[in-house]
């Protein structure tokens, strides 16, 4: 509560000699001889140094975590404010007056880096120079030990005017607690505040949902996020503290099973933060957490992050819940005092209207409820019923009906019986709405009687920049993406219901593809579908990365690429789901994985595989496109390079004038008669111009007509690290001179490359290279993973070049912070090469990349 309306209020700590970051000084390494923090204050010859040793010991001590040290350390605090209080109340003879703890440190809840919320109340009896040298004799010696502090300064009146005004000061003075001077006059205060705040929770409230609103917006949902903010992220310790303004209101209350527990859980993990970053953070940074979770005594950050988003979804659903019913109560308050306006006489109160939705569900108050009649311990189909239900009206599950399941409902029989299959299928198709009612039931354990596999996906978190969901919430969103394709396919049970499960097995050991074909086949099964639908679930399950990485990764005009799609696929009728689930799954995922080029990439794919599943033969080699052709026939004339680049991206206008980039990026067209060296001098040209490669593709055209001698065609997708597309007529000139060594092109950007500022976080893994055995019977395929960076593609083309093979074709793509290639490469007489040679060309390549 930080207030600049008096003349002692100071924001910073004046500076002192010797000080550094605000809290704790470092850790030594003997234990420090300290009084007990539970024993008597700090002596008073050396108040401040008693209460710095008392509060490292305390610290220090592994006896005292959690909630027991946050306690303590609160009434350590209070004790030594206490001194400093009553010594200054001596000095000034200001007697009306007390030192007040708010917010957090009012719970008496301080955290290793906590602020000192403090508000020093006066009656206003006193002179303002003695009220201003009582509080920087409280002030001072708090920020001489370096400690954060916010502070204010008023009498009772203007505390409850400042409240009245500002909602954040109203929430922090609900948790008012006195520390020093007159018990009086902070509890009349705190009376007075509280009672304010209940007489106007019907304004109040509608104004602390929306600032929630907004903080979720801007910091996103903690229990999905990777590098989740603590405090303010939704299901955050802020959430928490408005469920308990929302109570205090007494006109709504928050499902209490669990939230204490899971409050307990963020602000242990924030402590543990505190001591580990030596700093007052609240994010929970990736370079952090491995230290982190060895202080809670966690076994990994994996699972330290599934206990924070195990918490933060119980806040967030009970925020979700409370702030329903808020909304009902006031939509309630309202209606009734328009019914008394009305002055019939004999108006009487009528009971809200309850709508049939379905058999024993009903729709009640804006909320799916059980019908009066419902009898679940009869009905074990009622759950899926009243969820199908409520995902198709787009309402809400009740948490009473909720609750009344999870302690009511018998298990499904296995096999479900067909309307229980139905009706699951029925939930995972109503798109968006599904999201809200499946974390419902997840909340009260009902998903994971549904599904017992569940339980090792949920809340699992993804270490992958492209994800930005947990595995579990990232399978709802790919069921609610294939919502959307059910029109495209045959079978749109068999597409929701794979969706569901494509990254089921990420919660085995291996590869998790193949250990979801083994659980997607026994779910279906026991989900009642026959053995042939329960293998092509079992199929897309394991096979849901294919076209993707095929498409981005291989030559599809080689006729091993699609024979291997075709024979992995088996039928017409599952690649057109495959298709689906891909698109759907990559929608999903994030923004980074799906695009108009790769959907491009994989319907051509699609379209060659499905030729080949229909009897055809693998597909020739396409013919050149106009483009191409002509600035092959232009390259082959002149002798040099020759370009093209158009600005425009996937789904919008061209920009043909080549003005302003543009999010998606470009496309970059070269031609150039073969030679060695094409692959690393373009790869180096564009990274000297500061143009970051998307995807790439490479091959050889050969044009008779033109005359003898082959070209080089190179298809780009660019886009400007920053500022706007160089130009092409520039672009051909550096790679005119980077072609005849002109450029110094390695100079350059090795120079360029130590001039770049190291970013800071968790190493990355180092790079890897592995031959695709079998992807290819005219070359030999590498593969190359490594983190995305400048100038990479140029340095795997001059290790290409060093070792003397020849670049048939070459497939780059780029997800997030990572670079995923393949490169189709012969030997000098044009065939693939030998085994050895292909595994000493890998391990070189891994080397020159580290």
């Amino acid at each position: 509560m930080r207030s600049h309306d008096t003349p002692t209020a100071r924001t910073e700590p004046p500076p002192a000699p010797g000080t550094g970051p605000a809290g704790p000084p470092a850790v030594p390494a003997t234990p420090v001889r300290a009084p007990d923090p539970s024993g008597p204050a700090p002596g008073a010859a050396e108040p401040a140094a008693g209460y710095a040793a008392a509060r490292l010991h305390l610290l220090n001590d592994p006896h005292t975590p959690g909630a027991p040290r946050r306690a303590a350390l609160a009434a350590l605090t209070d004790r030594w404010l206490g001194h400093l209080m009553r010594a200054a109340q001596r000095d000034t003879g200001v007697t009306g007056s007390a030192l007040v703890a708010v917010g957090g440190y009012g719970r008496g809840e301080l955290s290793p880096r906590s602020d000192l919320d403090l508000l020093l109340l006066h009656d206003g009896t006193a002179d303002p120079r003695a009220v201003a040298a009582l509080a920087d004799r409280i002030w001072y010696p708090v920020w001489d030990l370096g400690l954060a502090l916010d502070h204010s300064v008023r009498t009772p009146a203007e505390a409850r005017t400042t409240a009245g005004a500002d909602l954040k000061v109203h929430l922090g003075l609900l948790d008012a607690r006195p520390v020093a001077g007159d018990p009086g006059l902070a509890a009349s205060l705190r009376t007075t505040v509280l009672a304010d705040w209940r007489n106007r929770a019907p304004g109040r409230l509608p104004e602390l949902a929306e600032l929630c609103r907004e903080r979720a917006e801007r910091h996103g949902d903690l229990h999905h996020l990777l590098e989740p903010d603590l405090k303010e992220a939704r299901g955050g310790l802020r959430d928490a503290t408005a469920l308990r303004a929302v109570a205090a209101s007494w006109l709504a209350d928050a499902p209490r099973d669990g939230l204490a527990e899971a409050r307990r859980t963020l602000l242990d993990t924030r402590d543990a933060l505190h001591l580990t970053t030596g700093r007052a953070v609240d994010r929970l940074a990736l370079e952090d957490q491995d230290q982190t979770a060895a202080r809670l005594g966690v076994l990994d950050a994996d699972t330290l992050l599934r206990r924070v988003y195990e918490a933060a979804g119980t806040i967030a659903y009970a925020g979700d819940v409370t702030w329903r019913e808020v909304h009902r109560v006031l939509r309630a308050r309202s209606t009734r005092r328009r019914i008394r306006t009305v002055l019939t006489g004999g108006a009487r109160r009528t009971e809200p209207e309850r709508t049939p939705l379905a058999d024993g569900v009903v729709e009640h108050e804006g909320e799916v409820a059980l019908a009066r009649t419902a009898r679940p311990e009869r009905d074990p189909v009622l759950l899926l019923r009243a969820a199908a239900a409520a995902a198709q009206a787009g309402l809400p599950l009740s948490p009473h009906a909720v609750r009344r399941l999870a302690a009511t409902a018998p298990p499904l029989p296995v096999p479900w019986p067909a309307e229980a299959r139905e009706e699951f299928v029925t939930l995972l198709g109503a798109g968006e709405p599904t999201v809200a009612v499946w974390e419902a039931l997840d909340a009260e354990g009902l998903i994971t009687r549904l599904l017992p596999d569940w339980e090792r996906v949920r809340h699992r978190p993804q270490r992958n920049a492209v994800h930005v969901w947990t595995v579990g919430r990232h399978l709802v969103e790919t069921a609610v993406r294939a919502a959307a394709l059910t029109r495209r396919v045959h079978r749109p049970d068999l597409l929701l219901v794979a969706a569901l499960l494509h990254d089921i097995g990420k919660g085995w050991p291996g590869d998790h593809s193949e250990a979801g074909e083994t659980i997607a086949r026994d779910t279906a099964a026991r989900m009642g579908f026959d053995a042939a639908d329960a293998a092509v679930v079992a199929t897309l399950v394991r096979h849901h990365l294919l076209l993707v990485q095929t498409a981005t990764r291989r030559d599809p005009e080689d006729p091993a690429t699609v024979r291997t799609v075709a024979e992995a696929v088996g039928t017409m009728g599952t690649l057109q789901l495959l298709v689906a689930l891909t698109e759907a799954d990559a929608l999903a995922t994030g923004p980074a994985a799906w695009s108009g080029w790769r959907a491009l990439l994989v319907d051509d794919l699609a379209e060659r595989t499905g030729a080949v599943l229909e009897g055809a033969a693998p597909a020739a080699a396409s013919a050149p496109g106009a483009e191409e052709e002509r600035l092959a026939v232009e390259a082959l004339r002149t002798g040099g390079p020759v370009l093209a680049l158009r600005t425009h991206g996937d789904g919008s206008p061209a920009a043909e004038d080549g003005g302003a980039p543009e999010p998606v990026g470009a496309e970059l067209l070269i031609a150039l008669p073969d030679r060695p060296g094409v692959l690393p001098a373009v790869a180096g040209v564009l990274a000297l111009h500061r143009l970051t490669v998307r995807s790439a593709d490479l091959r050889e055209l050969t044009l008779p007509a033109a005359g003898t001698g082959a070209v080089l065609v190179l298809n780009w997708r660019v886009a400007a690290a920053y500022g706007a597309l160089p130009q092409p007529a520039r672009l051909r000139a550096d790679l005119v001179r980077a072609l005849d060594g002109s450029l110094g092109l390695r100079a350059r950007l090795a120079e360029r490359d130590a001039a770049r500022p190291r970013r800071r976080g968790a190493e990355p893994p180092p790079p890897r290279v592995t031959v695709a055995a079998d992807a290819s019977h005219r070359a030999t395929v590498l593969e190359v993973r490594a983190p995305d960076a400048p100038g990479l593609l140029h340095r795997i083309g001059l290790a290409l070049e060093d070792a003397g093979v020849r670049v048939r074709s070459a497939h780059v793509s780029t997800l997030g912070a990572n670079a995923v290639d393949a490169f189709y490469l012969t030997a000098d007489g044009g065939g693939p090469l030998s085994a050895d040679a292909a595994e000493d060309l890998a391990r070189t390549l891994a080397q020159a990349l580290r």
